[in-house]
């Protein structure tokens, strides 16, 4: 087949996700001579002075890739789904979801075991207005410093005393190779996490049959249906990096099991719902859990739109 062109932001865990998609191409058939990888530079990884909520919210980091799709330069776009706006660009179309990886979140400290075990009033450091929000119900008596930058940089960050704690995705750093960082594994019990943490996604123009086809044998189809009802839930809250959303989806036992959460920025509001559907219901049930939370919260409780 003609050349198969991969493009991903040029940071070491979406380099990662994009040679995880290579190496699946290839084992389900692609010519490996057939694949390139082009790293972009996106808004998301330029902005470093200000919280994404400040710059725009969610599409940061996909934009440049997505005009990239649109323009032809490229084939397919790998991104990190919980990174991918609700509502794709006109023309193109998310094709494949990879089998999803750890949904939890990591905790990370030199100095402390657990995350319970934070002492009063100690400095937390996050990028992610979620944990934010979560840790602050959790531990009211934390400081929230913010924490921009990709795995690497965010460590050096812990290292140079900048926060005794923070937060990261375990899929990012099972896909890194870093697991050995994390001092305890967050149940989603304890933190609901991310619409689509530990999912990678592949996006096309919706049109390309030759590329449709040829990623077609990538899509894990209990994770892409869990990721449709996530993403709905976060589309009926009109989900960016201002709003405190988190959402879960698993298929178990012939039935999909939804729990999603909205909470304020400083923690002290909160309002969670749950969903059972059949797997074909994702998106109703999606977007039935947050109209739920829209009716309980108020439109306006939360930064939401009615």
């Amino acid at each position: 087949m003609p050349m198969l062109r991969l493009g991903t932001r040029g940071s070491p865990l979406a380099m990662a996700q994009a040679h995880e998609v290579r190496a699946r191409l290839i084992a389900s058939g692609v010519a490996e001579a057939a694949i390139s990888i082009a790293a972009f530079k996106t808004s998301g990884d330029k902005i470093q002075d200000r919280p994404l909520s400040e710059a725009g919210g969610k599409g940061l980091f996909t934009k440049e890739l997505e005009d990239a799709l649109l323009a032809g330069e490229i084939d397919a776009a790998v991104h990190s789904m919980k990174d991918v706006a609700t509502r794709l660009p006109e023309g193109l179309a998310i094709a494949a979801v990879l089998a999803r990886e750890d949904v939890r979140d990591g905790f990370i400290s030199l100095r402390r075991g657990r995350l319970m075990d934070l002492p009063k009033g100690c400095v937390f450091g996050t990028s992610s207005l979620r944990r934010q929000a979560q840790m602050l119900r959790l531990r009211p008596d934390l400081v929230i410093v913010g924490f921009r930058g990709n795995v690497q940089t965010r460590l050096g960050k812990l290292r140079d005393g900048v926060a005794e704690a923070t937060l990261l995705a375990v899929a990012g750093l099972k896909r890194l190779a870093m697991t050995d960082q994390i001092t305890e594994i967050v149940e989603a019990d304890t933190l609901l996490p991310a619409a689509a943490q530990g999912a990678i996604g592949v996006e096309i123009r919706a049109d390309d049959r030759d590329t449709a086809r040829a990623v077609a044998a990538l899509d894990h189809q209990p994770s892409h249906l869990a990721v449709v009802a996530e993403r709905a839930f976060l589309d009926t809250l009109d989900g960016s990096c201002r709003t405190p959303i988190a959402a879960l989806a698993v298929l178990a036992n012939g039935r999909l099991d939804f729990r999603g959460e909205v909470i304020s920025p400083d923690g002290t509001r909160h309002v969670a719902v749950t969903r059972s559907a059949l797997p074909q219901e994702a998106l109703r049930m999606g977007a039935d859990a947050g109209q739920e939370v829209l009716a309980r919260a108020g439109a306006d409780l939360f930064g939401v739109r009615g």
